[in-house]
């Protein structure tokens, strides 16, 4: 069964972040999406665990749902056309800061489990090292290979992710603070890890350039911070919808279809840059300034681009063998906002975004799918734009130094 999920996002337990991140929320985006699995996030908060222990129910899969009983009639009406069923993963993100190799280490970590029992293992464990209580995405003094050591002790099931891959601070190859490696990383435990995130600001073409990651799984999330932001990337899978399923996919790449994708650019660590004075820099621009600002002289931000760049060891447009096709898009919301040059969060944008969903269907199939004659019976611009971002045909201005990119489509000819 081919199905889309996203394993990577936040609860409102996490810093910054929506307060409408609860389970109704995320099962109604999950429908207006087209999103079949959402992981749970931040399951190593207390409080949220007692949330999922007490609304959600095993789905007979290795997944869970919510409860019949579940109250959903307070809850916003979803569509007809995106009723759907929406299961949840046990996931959540746990931040790594320590020495290692005489250096400060800043890992974020993605973790899978199979269910609420190896939850509770591994948050005993982790409550021993620091404060699980803080934040929904916990910052402990643990190396990353220690936190996958104890992972695979609460169950020899379950998955560490290392999370968006390149961003500069806080990832496992990060310019700042990560390695050149997953072996340097992990050492003895590195075969247990076999996926990587690619994280906004890189997509598959890039990683596909360092051979080291040929057999390495590359999945994408969106690491919502609030429900609308859901399916922002995603992973699609063509196997069981089951945790057994997913677990098979990711660590053999077995029923991984492919992701759904950012453009990169517009990811908000892309370049190199200086967001305090506006400067965003090529990499080879970085390197003839010194890795100092040209406007005044602080430290630029080595972006994704740069960093990948750096370890590389194939050019551009290398495909290995058998890798997952992948496709990038551009949130239906931000094109429509585009198309009726509104803000993305004003009344006329929404409104059309819930027609058009009402009457075609999920937003991944609207973006993906819908024939564009049938787009255009409701906003003519709407359906050009479409076909333009489906053929790439798109300028971006790129990100840097936490600013994001902006996407257009490019004009009619």
């Amino acid at each position: 069964m081919r199905f889309i999920a996203d394993l990577h996002i936040h609860s409102r337990y996490s810093i910054a972040t929506s307060r409408d991140l609860g389970l109704e929320s995320l099962w109604r985006w999950g429908q207006l999406k087209g999103i079949r699995v959402i992981g749970t996030g931040d399951c190593t908060h207390p409080l949220w665990l007692e949330e999922l222990e007490r609304e959600l129910v095993p789905d007979g899969n290795g997944l869970f749902r919510l409860r019949e009983t579940h109250d959903l009639c307070g809850a916003p009406v979803v569509p007809e056309r995106c009723l759907a069923p929406v299961s949840f993963l046990p996931s959540g993100e746990i931040s790594c800061i320590y020495r290692k190799n005489g250096r400060t280490r800043k890992v974020h970590c993605l973790v899978l489990l199979p269910d609420l029992d190896a939850v509770r293992r591994l948050n005993e464990r982790l409550a021993r090292v620091g404060s699980i209580t803080s934040d929904g995405r916990p910052i402990l003094k643990l190396d990353a290979k220690d936190l996958l050591a104890m992972l695979l002790e609460a169950s020899p099931e379950a998955l560490l992710i290392p999370a968006h891959a390149w961003t500069p601070h806080f990832s496992v190859f990060g310019a700042f603070s990560g390695f050149n490696t997953l072996e340097e990383c992990f050492e003895e435990l590195a075969p247990h890890v076999f996926a990587i995130e690619t994280g906004l600001s890189s997509d598959p073409a890039m990683n596909w350039r360092v051979s080291a990651l040929d057999g390495i799984t590359l999945v994408s999330n969106s690491d919502a911070h609030s429900a609308s932001k859901l399916g922002r990337e995603a992973t699609i899978f063509d196997t069981a919808p089951s945790y057994q399923g997913i677990y098979r996919a990711i660590s053999s790449g077995e029923g991984l279809a492919g992701t759904i994708e950012f453009f990169p650019e517009q990811g908000k660590y892309h370049a190199d840059g200086h967001r305090c004075c506006g400067v965003r820099l090529a990499p080879s621009e970085t390197v003839a300034n010194g890795y100092r600002c040209p406007a005044c002289g602080g430290k630029v931000t080595v972006g994704v681009l740069h960093r990948l760049e750096s370890v590389a060891d194939r050019p551009s447009g290398t495909r290995p063998a058998g890798a997952p096709p992948f496709c990038s898009v551009i949130p239906l919301i931000d094109l429509i906002a585009a198309t009726l040059h509104v803000g993305s969060g004003s009344k006329k944008a929404q409104k059309l975004y819930f027609e058009l969903l009402g009457r075609l269907g999920n937003e991944f199939h609207v973006l993906l799918e819908a024939p564009l004659e049938e787009i255009a019976a409701s906003a003519a611009p709407l359906a050009a734009a479409i076909g333009r971002m489906r053929r790439g045909e798109v300028e971006i201005d790129p990100g840097y130094d936490g600013r994001f990119g902006t996407v257009s489509v490019t004009p009619e000819p």
